[in-house]
């Protein structure tokens, strides 16, 4: 079958990952409307962050393990609509049952949790399984409509709340959970690609220390990514004294909408993927180093806002990096990879909230958290010039 004849399954692949962005932004964009409007303190909230990446880690190391077990296909059919049900739990409860608000949170955030997890396990392996005359930029466009999928649901859910109020916050989330129904009409429609569940036992043996270096490669690359990520909007407000709303638009959306640009970029002219990267993990250190290093506010700023172009290819360049010379890899090495990367996005933002609640006061902190952070991407080039010394013995 062509490449041609999987374009709709091209097309339910995107869908399904830009509906995948309101799984992490709309959450923190209602917290201080649970505070109030049901008493849920800050940290039971920060809990639900928590188990959002707990969960997607748990799935990425189930996939590792046992991917020959489950019917992938299958599984990615009925994926958008575990989406959708975990959101529409995450509205319901609290609204009928507000008594049991918190355990309905919680309830609906493992749900679309595990299709999240499902998500980076299985999205990427099907682009990767279509025909294509580059496949490299095929990947890099998938990644990319992530990045305008958080900018989309910021804009409109903040929108919403400022109009409607955060009491009527379910509706926009039942908005939200409606998004997802349209990926899974479109691949129970598409054509699936054969996709391998797993590496066999003679490959893992010879290719084991190369995978753990793309591991590895995808982990200091996550970590880049969600250290600035997370805390940019923070950095901003505290460190350098820019008003949250400016900060949020010019610094969060800034970073997002880099993120998504540079992604495109690299669909449309990038070739190098290890160069491409080599250069995404130095500039992410420099950006970090200014913002951490810098008095004033604009260059902090800009070097913040910049660092999303900066790490915008390291996780999908990862992933295109292990596909390049390990072939055919199968499901379960993009599973263990997934792990790699949400292990990297769980950590890294803790370590730099730890620095910060270490320091003497928070504006020093945060200042010391990015340089601390710079760490991330310069292991990630000492990680890269250990795949570049393998993959030329090889």
């Amino acid at each position: 079958m062509n490449q041609f004849a999987f374009r709709r399954t091209k097309l339910a692949c995107f869908s399904a990952y830009f509906t995948m962005s309101s799984v992490f932004s709309l959450p923190p964009l209602l917290f201080v409307t649970f505070h109030r409007l049901y008493g849920i303190s800050y940290t039971l909230l920060g809990t639900l962050v928590l188990t959002n990446f707990c969960t997607q880690l748990a799935i990425d190391l189930v996939f590792t393990l046992f991917s020959k077990h489950f019917n992938v296909k299958k599984v990615i059919r009925v994926m958008p609509l575990i989406t959708s049900l975990g959101l529409v739990t995450y509205a319901l409860v609290p609204y009928f049952l507000p008594q049991f608000a918190y355990g309905g949170l919680l309830l609906g955030t493992v749900i679309f949790s595990v299709s999240a997890g499902l998500s980076e396990v299985l999205l990427s392996p099907v682009i990767a399984a279509i025909p294509s005359d580059d496949p490299q930029r095929e990947m890099s466009k998938l990644h990319s409509l992530y990045a305008f999928g958080v900018v989309t649901v910021v804009v409109i859910s903040t929108l919403y709340l400022r109009l409607f109020g955060g009491e009527n916050w379910m509706w926009l989330t039942l908005f939200w959970a409606a998004a997802p129904v349209i990926a899974s009409v479109l691949f129970s429609l598409s054509p699936m690609p054969d996709m391998a569940p797993g590496a066999g036992k003679g490959q893992k043996s010879r290719k084991g220390l190369l995978m753990g270096l793309f591991v590895a490669c995808i982990f200091f690359g996550s970590c880049a990514e969600n250290a600035m990520g997370n805390w940019i909007s923070t950095f901003a407000q505290e460190a350098l004294g820019i008003h949250k709303t400016l900060g949020d638009i010019l610094g969060v959306a800034m970073f997002a909408v880099l993120l998504g640009m540079t992604r495109l970029a690299y669909a449309k002219f990038g070739k190098r993927i290890w160069r491409t990267l080599m250069l995404g993990m130095a500039g992410a250190a420099l950006c970090y180093l200014a913002a951490g290093l810098f008095a004033g506010r604009v260059v902090p700023f800009v070097a913040c806002a910049l660092a999303g172009a900066c790490v915008a290819m390291l996780w999908p360049g990862a992933l295109i990096i292990m596909e390049e010379h390990l072939p055919h890899v199968g499901v379960g090495a993009y599973a263990l990879m997934a792990a790699g990367g949400d292990l990297g996005a769980s950590l890294a933002p803790q370590m730099l909230g730890m620095v910060v609640d270490s320091a003497p006061t928070e504006q020093l902190g945060l200042r010391w958290g990015m340089l601390v952070s710079a760490l991330f991407p310069l292991l990630g080039v000492a990680v890269l010039l250990l795949i570049r010394k393998a993959t030329k013995k090889r």
